[in-house]
């Protein structure tokens, strides 16, 4: 399987398991800065490799009138003072093919969300940035589809991309994950990551907002990792309720620390 460096120290596929974590979306400049310095010592403390994520944009919310976030330029804005105070990777979605050369100036990794894992233009704009591409696999696809994603990416001259697993429609208003997925996709030679969170979404389930079943994180996180995933991906808030998105899916600051040291022994034994 191929390796896929994102910066010093942080490499996918290879012997540690690493975090990609953060808030769902941008709610100020400071706030980011604030929960990436947090969640970077949670991690430095714990000796696991860490890309902060967070959304400038939240295209998709279910209601129009949902916060979404601070737009393009004052969200990339905000994500290059967090590399700049804190010299850590930068993880962050695009939506639109334009998006995907100014998001390149600061992030590390471009993420394509799951409902735009088939949207070719943006795919290969992504692509060719040269940056870490990490395409979300859509809850209406099969982990074996993805090699038509993958070869998107490589088609367009770049080698440096990955997946991300975060459910798969099942019926209304709920997802569920197939830990069977998590080998298919790395059979097919690329880095895979577990994003946890949003797999614990009931999208819709909300009346106008995505509810959620954060009480099943750790359980959920443990089984992605004893399937041998080479990433995890968890939306991280000091005080979930407050969150601006996804509040009802997301991890309180203050259980990443003693989850994220389950992880890690569990990786180490499958690695093994």
């Amino acid at each position: 399987m191929t390796q896929v460096q994102i910066a010093d120290g942080v490499v996918l596929g290879g012997r540690e398991l690493v975090l990609i974590a953060g808030p769902c979306v941008i709610e100020s400049p400071a706030h980011v800065i604030d929960l990436g310095r947090a969640i970077a010592e949670i991690a430095t403390r714990v000796g696991m490799p860490y890309v902060f994520k967070a959304s400038f944009d939240k295209a998709n919310r279910t209601s129009g009138t949902s916060f979404r976030g601070p737009g393009l330029m004052e969200g990339l804005a905000a994500l290059r003072g967090v590399k700049a105070a804190l010299g850590i990777p930068i993880l962050t979605d695009i939506h639109e093919a334009a998006q995907a050369a100014p998001a390149a100036d600061v992030a590390d990794v471009l993420q394509i969300p799951a409902f735009l894992s088939r949207q070719t233009d943006l795919i290969v704009a992504a692509a060719r940035t040269g940056r870490v591409v990490n395409i979300k696999k859509g809850q209406f696809l099969a982990p074996r589809d993805m090699k038509h994603a993958i070869a998107k990416v490589t088609g367009a001259g770049n080698s440096r991309v990955c997946l991300t697993e975060r459910g798969f429609a099942f019926g209304y208003n709920n997802l569920v994950v197939d830990m069977r997925a998590f080998p298919m996709m790395r059979e097919l030679g690329v880095p895979v990551i577990y994003d946890v969170t949003h797999s614990l979404q009931l999208p819709g389930g909300g009346d106008g907002v995505t509810a959620g079943l954060a009480e099943y994180i750790a359980p959920m996180a443990r089984a992605g990792v004893a399937a041998g995933v080479d990433g995890i991906f968890l939306e991280v808030h000091e005080d979930p309720t407050k969150a601006r998105s996804d509040a009802q899916n997301a991890l309180k600051l203050d259980l990443l620390e003693p989850l994220l040291r389950q992880l890690i022994a569990i990786h180490n034994v499958v690695r093994s």
